[in-house]
């Protein structure tokens, strides 16, 4: 067991070297169950480089028996940093060595491995403190001299019952998690511009970006092409766990096509001098290049997020739900627009989970995630059926965010292996009802082993949530790079395809009616034609999209479904991914009569034949100056990729609108077109021209800095794709499952 604490170091004494075991002089006391080993990391010498400017920028890492027990700061730039940080672990086993790594921190990239070393505990004599060199390795290459690090160590053993002090151990770690996961506030930063930047392209321009990071947390801005004087003017949010604040790291980057991207300059924010609920201008220079950055950056109080017991939760508490439910009533609807609502959930327990390790069991724990917020539970070792019983609350900033919650297997050695996961929009939830979920796989397209029971209650503002709806959608942290995949490819490509037959189809139907296919049809179309022309008007438009709307709800409530494409979808994802598990054993069938092969097998052609190429060129040291123009292939390749998918999810984010795949959104809709109608009908046209010129003009002088946003594309950002509404919808659960009965064979 271990436990994490700052504490104080006593008096150092006689230097040692410890490199391997060794007899102690001063025996310990026998089995004292529990021993406290206090740490102070001094400094390091002569550490290796691993920046292209001569230095590093060192940080140190403490693990016992696989787990991560301590991380130090970072010294930016030093070769001999001076840390002089204090830990204090609690340990039951002597066995398992500290072992200790060292990495040089590289922003948006992989931390460089700088060296490790092993300090085995045994070895340690018993209260005394002893000071420490360790000459840091790399495993791969011995010979190599890494440099050192200073340490002072104390091994004390713990007197008293073991299991009390297991339990102490327990409660303090538990502790520990619960605080390193609440964060203390929010920093929102604006991106606004950048000027007079350096030019990294021949055409005397570059296509800058820009990278933040604070801790853990990532964002990626777009890329502004052929420019020294990009606009952004995009938002992002990190969260704030620390009371003295932080830095933020910000990079900028020359975007490059086939080639590595080009770095620009640097600068960084010290967030502790900046005072809260304000809005801060800041005018930031770039090192290692030219020109600065203009950044807004505002830092606010910590939302309602919180860890507790099943036994302690806040929307159980009559009162205390009575006041959540006044602070989100219709009365308080336009006070603090950006807190729209509240979730709590209940995460209870999981059966019939995979088992991720040789021994035939899985040590899972759960990760809970809305938008940028994640929290976790603790982890239940060797358990196939686990009982977590946590709740987790969060602050609802945009309705339409998506509550993920993921199972992992921990694993000592390496990352958490996958489990399974589920999707679930906060629209889709059920106050109060406790269900069984079924896990899916990593992509949500298919079921993996095990179910999940969980408890969510929403509450919100409908007001706030409609009004939030029509302003930019939070991203998510910077994500892996996209890759060409063969079968995204040609599902977006079948996407596309299926608007573009869409729309053919109904220009052959309205083709139809002036070609009298159907006299009845031809009629009623002519008659109709005459009728609308005759007395049109422009408050018609908006009032004739409410007609595909009440037709479809009538259709919906009658009991017939119009939304047949969406199963469409959900047996093309399942075809695929039969087809990826199979890794193209099955026999493709040929070509059709007349000798043309399907655009799924052209596509496919097409791709092995590039990745073929690829390898040649790779594997022939005289064309390597080739693999350029592949690497730019494979830029356009996602490209077209993307572009697919972007177009295909318009379309069927449209469709969606009208079949009523989110009731929330297309009463929005209604509420939006009856306004416009009612403007329309009783405002002529010019003064509503005139006054939406107005405020584009003047936009800029009333607020330089304001965040530029189409209301229509991000209301449209809200619907869920086809894809997305297969990824959402729920798996059925065997009804052994019971969300009240706990399983009686529960391994431990």
């Amino acid at each position: 067991m271990l436990a994490l604490s700052l504490s104080s170091v006593g008096r150092s004494l006689t230097g040692i070297n410890i490199v391997g075991p060794s007899n102690a002089e001063t025996a310990p006391p026998a089995n004292p169950g529990m021993y406290q080993l206090d740490i102070t990391l001094k400094r390091g010498h002569n550490l290796a480089i691993r920046d292209r400017g001569g230095t590093s920028d060192p940080y140190v890492k403490f693990k016992i028996a696989g787990k991560e027990v301590f991380r130090s700061k970072t010294i930016n730039k030093n070769l001999n940093p001076l840390w002089d940080e204090r830990v204090s672990l609690l340990v039951d086993s002597l066995r398992e060595p500290l072992y200790v790594k060292v990495f040089d921190y590289d922003f948006g990239l992989q931390d460089d491995f700088m060296g490790s070393a092993y300090l085995y505990l045994e070895s340690l004599e018993h209260q005394r403190t002893l000071d420490v060199t360790l000459d840091l390795e790399d495993p791969q290459y011995p010979e190599h001299n890494l440099g050192t690090l200073e340490l002072a160590v104390t091994l004390s053993p713990k007197e008293g019952d073991f299991r009390e002090a297991q339990q102490h151990s327990s409660m303090r770690l538990s502790d520990v998690h619960r605080k390193a996961q609440l964060w203390r506030g929010i920093v929102s930063i604006s991106l606004i511009e950048a000027r007079d930047l350096q030019p990294m392209d021949a055409n005397g321009f570059s296509d800058p970006y820009v990278k933040f990071r604070l801790g853990h947390q990532k964002y990626k801005s777009k890329t502004i092409p052929k420019t020294l004087n990009p606009q952004w003017r995009e938002q992002f949010d990190f969260h704030l766990y620390e009371e003295q604040g932080g830095f933020i790291d910000i990079t900028v980057w020359d975007k490059d096509a086939g080639k590595k991207d080009d770095f620009m300059g640097r600068c960084s924010i010290d967030l502790s001098p900046l005072s809260k609920e304000h809005t801060h201008k800041l005018d930031l220079p770039l090192e290692e290049g030219e020109g600065m950055l203009v950044l807004l950056v505002t830092l606010t109080g910590a939302a309602a997020v919180s860890i507790s017991d099943l036994s302690v939760n806040i929307l159980d508490d009559p009162h205390e739900r009575h006041l959540i439910l006044q602070r989100y009533s219709v009365l308080r609807s336009f006070h603090n627009l950006k807190d729209v609502g509240v979730v709590q959930v209940k995460v209870i327990r999981s059966e019939g989970l995979m088992a991720a390790d040789v021994t035939g069991k899985s040590d899972p724990f759960c990760v809970v995630e809305l938008s940028n917020d994640r929290l976790q539970t603790h982890t239940v070792y060797k358990n196939l059926n686990p009982e977590w019983n946590k709740v987790f609350t969060f602050n609802v900033k945009d309705i339409h965010s998506v509550l993920e919650v993921t199972v992992y297997d921990e694993d000592r050695d390496r990352s958490a292996d996958f489990l399974g996961k589920v999707a679930i929009p906060l629209l889709n939830i059920e106050n109060g009802e406790r269900k069984a979920y079924a896990l899916k796989s990593k992509e949500l397209t298919g079921p993996t082993k095990g179910v999940i029971f969980l408890e969510i209650d929403v509450i919100f503002n409908a007001v706030k949530a409609g009004l939030m709806t029509l302003i930019p959608k939070e991203q998510k942290y910077i994500e892996d790079e996209p890759r060409v995949s063969k079968q995204l490819l040609l599902q977006n490509f079948n996407r596309v395809r299926r608007c573009v037959l869409f729309l053919i189809n109904a220009g052959c139907y309205i083709n139809s009616c002036f070609e009298w296919d159907s006299t009845q049809r031809s009629i009623c179309s002519f008659l109709v034609f005459v009728l609308v022309v005759w007395n049109f008007e422009l408050y018609m438009i908006p009032l004739v999209l409410l007609l595909p709307l009440a037709w479809n709800y009538i259709l919906i409530s009658s009991g017939k479904d119009t939304r047949q494409d969406v199963q469409a979808m959900e047996d093309l994802l399942e075809d695929e991914d039969e087809d990826y598990d199979k890794d193209d054993k099955v026999p493709r069938p040929g070509p059709s009569e007349d000798g043309r092969l399907p655009e799924s097998h052209i596509l496919e052609d097409m791709l092995a034949s590039w990745h073929f190429e690829w390898i040649r060129v790779m594997l022939d040291p005289e064309r390597k100056g080739f693999i350029n123009k592949l690497y730019a292939i494979q830029d356009v390749c996602i490209s077209v990729q993307n572009a697919l998918d972007e177009v295909a999810s318009y379309g069927e984010r449209i469709k969606n609108t009208f079949n009523w795949t989110v009731p929330f959104l297309s009463w929005l809709a209604i509420v939006a077109l009856c306004v416009a109608t009612v403007l329309i009908y009783y405002i002529p046209l010019r003064y509503i021209v005139l006054a939406w010129g107005v405020n584009k003009f003047s936009k800029k002088l009333r607020d330089p800095y304001t965040i530029d946003n189409n209301e229509l594309l991000d209301f449209l950002s809200r619907v869920p794709s086809d894809v997305q509404v297969v990824q959402y919808r729920e798996l059925k659960v065997d009804p052994s499952h019971s969300p009240n009965q706990r399983k009686k064979n529960n391994p431990g």
